[in-house]
């Protein structure tokens, strides 16, 4: 696999990640209608550094880097990570996380935080435990699952500082 960043010749392919993702509502608080202009301008904006990985030429996944936030908290970096589906189960999104780490602690962040983790993403929890994340709060019925109605969001962070 290769992970790269994304140029405006990507968009096309990062785009047909991104709708499907969207249009199912379960794992983003992102608007299930939103448009290719509005999604592309929200995953390739200003404030970010996108990346996409590939196998054989194949876009698999695509994923963000940024501060987290502005001013005092901007030493943690936040991302988002979309996997093609027929990809999922094939370590792309594993792969796309150490990617980002290490593409975080190369910017000098020293710690990465996902702000709405939907707590029905079962597969992103344990992925994202696996990779030394930890639950550091519950957002009690915060997410509207289309599925399941209001379900918790958990926000995770981890410690980028290297280890002594």
């Amino acid at each position: 696999m290769i992970i790269r960043p994304a140029t405006p010749l990507d968009h096309g392919a990062i785009w047909q990640l991104l709708e499907p993702t969207l249009r199912e509502g379960e794992t983003y608080a992102l608007e299930p209608d939103m448009g290719r202009t509005d999604a592309l301008a929200y995953w390739t904006g200003r404030d970010k550094q996108t990346f996409v990985a590939l196998i054989e030429s194949q876009v698999v996944g695509t994923y963000y880097l940024r501060a987290n936030q502005l001013g005092g908290g901007k030493h943690v970096a936040n991302c988002g990570y979309v996997t093609w589906t027929a990809a999922r189960g094939r370590g792309v999104a594993r792969e796309m996380c150490l990617h980002s780490m290490e593409e975080a602690r190369q910017r000098g962040f020293l710690g990465m935080q996902f702000n709405f983790v939907i707590s029905t993403n079962e597969r992103a929890v344990r992925l994202w435990k696996s990779l030394g994340f930890e639950i550091v709060g519950r957002l009690p019925a915060a997410f509207g699952h289309p599925r399941h109605g209001y379900v918790d969001a958990f926000v995770m962070f981890r410690d980028l500082a290297p280890a002594p």
